[in-house]
């Protein structure tokens, strides 16, 4: 497939771009600033887009089959609800405006439900630092549940993967759609990469259209 990544210089975005190129699909990248992605493939493409112009993505999609958009306006901005929404009702926009039909994107684990009712993000020990954007991508997930044009799927991932435990890629995951996956101690752990090698499975054989999903261990 010819696969556009939206966030492909990110911590999620760099490990989805890295195994999708590794299984020789063509890939197109969307990015910002150009300069910040380090990696050359043949079959990687790099086009400069703002994502937050769906006129943009909608020209930078010529040609690709589907989009994984794993955009986050950024940990450390102050402005990142406001950002974040308005970045994927873009991204949203141009792909539908592309014609292309498959989105997949990459939102947040706080909205995982831990018990009937209760999701993640409303526990008293959610990190309240988090919570302008996990709050974002919560309310987003309300947002593509009401889009009937696009085959999109949501992926929250497990609540422990981060930036300080990227883990290794085994290839083996658990899935589960709106309530974690846990293991016999408790924990919610999946690696970056296989969050990539979950993503990618789901974009060759479609599992979860019009749905959220989640993985770990």
């Amino acid at each position: 497939m010819n696969i556009a990544i939206i966030g492909a210089t990110g911590f999620v975005g760099s490990a989805i771009l890295n195994e999708a190129l590794n299984r020789g699909h063509q890939v197109t990248a969307l990015v910002r600033n150009p300069g910040k992605l380090s990696v050359h493939h043949e079959h990687l493409k790099i086009v400069k887009t703002d994502v937050v112009d769906s006129e943009q993505v909608k020209d930078a999609l010529s040609g690709t089959d589907a989009v994984i958009s794993a955009y986050n306006s950024g940990w450390s901005n102050p402005n990142i609800y406001d950002d974040f929404i308005a970045g994927s009702k873009a991204i949203q926009q141009g792909v539908k405006e592309s014609g292309v039909k498959r989105l997949i994107v990459i939102g947040g684990a706080g909205s995982l439900e831990i018990k009937p009712g209760l999701q993640l993000i409303d526990t008293p020990d959610f990190p309240e630092a988090y919570k302008p954007g996990a709050s974002a991508a919560r309310d987003y997930l309300n947002i593509i549940r009401e889009e009937n044009d696009l085959d999109w799927t949501y992926f929250s991932p497990a609540p422990e993967m981060s930036v300080a435990n990227p883990g290794t890629r085994t290839g083996k995951y658990r899935t589960s759609k709106d309530t974690p996956v846990f293991d016999e101690q408790g924990r919610s752990k999946l690696s970056v990469e296989d969050l990539a090698v979950a993503v990618l499975d789901e974009l060759e054989k479609p599992a979860h259209i019009r749905e959220r999903f989640t993985a770990a261990y």
